[in-house]
């Protein structure tokens, strides 16, 4: 299993702690030191659309100008964003039996770890 995200994004701090508090043992793959593939991204989005993928509530996406945010209407154009700016993708992406699951939340975790 591995979770993927931004060591000081806070979502992803309370993901990491649920899973340490309950024992779930998780291998942490941090974007912005290992960075993220054209692969692993369209893999991803053999699951999830580019809509859920790209986190539009959050400070990168909204510092993007207009011009920017218009590019970005189908799974090709979201990739390029994601690999430009890792800090775009939902945080944090939990990856558990090549199934995703994306952001946190904790009853949701409890679901699917039996806690």
């Amino acid at each position: 299993m591995k979770l993927y995200g931004i060591a000081n994004c806070d979502t992803v701090k309370k993901a990491r702690v649920w899973l340490e508090n309950n024992g779930v043992q998780f291998e942490f793959h941090d974007f912005k030191k290992h960075g993220v593939t054209q692969a692993l991204l369209e893999s991803w989005l053999k699951q999830v659309s580019w809509g859920e993928l790209v986190n539009r509530k959050g400070i990168t996406w909204r510092k993007l100008s207009d011009e920017e945010k218009a590019r970005v209407k189908d799974d090709a154009s979201a990739i390029a964003l994601m690999l430009e700016k890792t800090s775009v993708i939902k945080r944090p992406v939990l990856e558990l039996n090549h199934k995703i699951c994306l952001g946190f939340d904790e009853t949701h975790y409890r679901s699917l770890f039996g806690k």
